[in-house]
C-alpha cells in the first residue's frame, strides 16, 4: 500500500535550519508522475500548504516561506524541504503529501493529495 514517511523534524532556535524528508513507496502509478507537495499545520489552524514541487520539478511556495523554504524532490522516490532562517510562528506539524492531478504549477490545496504522510513536529523558539 502507499506510504509516505516523513522524518528529519525537531526542536531549533529561532534562525536555524532544518531538512525535512519524506520517502515514497508502494504508489500506484510512478514517483515522477506525482506532485509533491508539503503542508503544515499549526495548533488549532487549519492545515495549509506551503510547497509544492510539480513533476517537472518546478517549485511554488507560500509567500510565508519564500525565500526561506525549498522543496527539492530526487529522481527515486524522496522529496525534501531545506528551512533556513526559521520563525516561532513556522511552529506546527509537517505534512508531505502527494497529488496525482496537479492542474498545473501551483500551490496545492489540502484537497489535492491522493497521500498524506504522518506528519513531523517543527518546534521554533525563540
Amino acid at each position: 500500500r502507499a506510504q509516505l514517511v516523513e522524518s528529519g523534524g525537531g526542536s531549533v532556535q529561532s534562525g536555524g535550519s532544518l531538512r525535512l524528508s519524506c520517502a515514497a513507496s508502494g504508489l500506484p502509478y510512478p514517483y515522477y508522475r506525482y506532485c509533491m507537495a508539503w503542508f503544515r499545520q499549526a495548533p488549532g489552524q487549519e492545515r495549509e500548504g506551503i510547497a509544492t514541487s510539480d513533476t517537472l520539478s518546478m517549485t511554488t511556495y507560500a509567500d510565508s516561506v519564500k525565500g526561506r523554504f525549498t522543496i527539492t524532490r530526487d529522481s527515486k522516490n524522496t522529496v525534501y524541504l531545506q528551512m533556513n532562517s526559521l520563525k516561532p510562528e513556522d511552529t506546527a506539524m509537517y505534512f508531505c503529501a502527494a497529488a496525482i492531478r496537479c492542474g498545473g504549477r501551483r500551490l496545492l490545496t489540502t484537497t489535492d493529495p491522493n497521500y498524506w504522510g504522518q506528519g513531523t513536529q517543527v518546534t521554533v523558539s525563540s
